[in-house]
């Protein structure tokens, strides 16, 4: 495979751009069992329709094409999240999970109409945690007093809740956030406004966060940049974290990068930032190996399984 045939001929959409056409092949050396902790998978939607009410409709990117992106980067596991455009059908995340020989792992969606086997049914295909979304293009999160049954269910099972917030939303769902009954990871650096520096309100909403015990995934920085590639203010603010609170700290690329503004971007570049947002082997074993088995529960042979061999075409 050369670089050039990691992505297929896209498929127009409106909103949502393709993947990056020709992504760059990482210099850096990533552990063994790295993670991808947050990606997604669309369609085919011939197999997989997208849901009727949906707020997007992204371009397909199967299963197959995340699986070619990341043999190349070298993350043999990932956790894939369902996008909301598949709603809480998850065919297409049980589909995913069950080729991945235990190296792939779930976030699902779920509200008040969910009934208990059917998590247990999610839980059994390696799902290990769900997402509340409190975002303006996004479906909005149930009221808590709705999903508490729900929510207790998914406690039962050990599931974490991702919470996907944006701007000043790490303050204003701070009370939500904290109290809901399971363990809670915010999404994408909590998509800090990141004008005001790292002395801000919500960059310190964050760290205090973490110190409360609230895992952070470092991921989405070409989403918080106000700078653009390299993203040098996200990836400082990302390492900060990471440096705080390093047993507390995921990392993804959010392939194939839904409801983005401008092309997406180039997912070589974002694995060659983790030499400065985690920059000691040590330290990206732990963000990439270490944390991401221990909150979703990988199965013991697939933590440090070989990275896939990378083409050299």
């Amino acid at each position: 495979m050369t670089d050039s045939e990691l992505i297929s001929e896209p498929v127009s959409s409106p909103g949502c751009p393709p993947p990056h056409p020709a992504p760059t092949r990482p210099s850096v050396s990533l552990p063994a069992g790295a993670c991808d902790a947050h990606c997604h998978v669309f369609g085919p939607r011939q197999r997989f329709p997208y849901a009727a009410d949906r707020t997007f409709t992204p371009v397909d990117v199967p299963k197959e094409q995340l699986r070619d992106l990341h043999a190349f980067l070298g993350l043999p596991r990932a956790v894939i999240v369902q996008s909301s455009c598949h709603g809480t059908d998850h065919s297409v995340l049980v589909d995913a999970l069950a080729t991945s020989g235990g190296r792939w792992r779930g976030v699902g969606l779920i509200d008040a109409r969910t009934p208990p086997e059917r998590i247990a049914e999610l839980h059994a295909a390696g799902v290990r945690g769900f997402r509340l979304n409190f975002l303006p293009h996004l479906p909005a999160a149930a009221a808590l007093d709705e999903l508490a049954p729900v929510l207790a269910v998914a406690a039962d099972h050990g599931w974490h809740a991702a919470v996907h917030v944006h701007g000043d939303g790490i303050l204003r769902y701070r009370t939500l956030i904290e109290s809901l009954p399971v363990t809670v990871v915010i999404d994408h650096l909590g998509r800090v406004d990141l004008s005001g520096g790292p002395a801000s309100a919500e960059v310190d909403q964050l760290r205090r966060m973490l110190d409360a015990g609230v895992w952070v995934k470092v991921s989405g920085i070409d989403r918080v940049s106000r700078l653009g590639p390299p993203y040098a203010d996200a990836v400082d603010l990302a390492a900060l974290l990471v440096a705080h609170a390093p047993e507390k700290v995921l990392w993804g690329t959010d392939f194939p990068h839904p409801n983005i503004t401008g092309p997406a971007p180039d997912d070589g570049l974002l694995v060659e930032a983790l030499v400065r947002i985690a920059p000691t082997p040590a330290l990206r074993a732990q963000l990439l190996v270490d944390n991401p088995a221990t909150f979703y529960d990988f199965p013991a042979s697939s933590v440090h399984a070989p990275a896939a061999q990378r083409s050299t075409e």
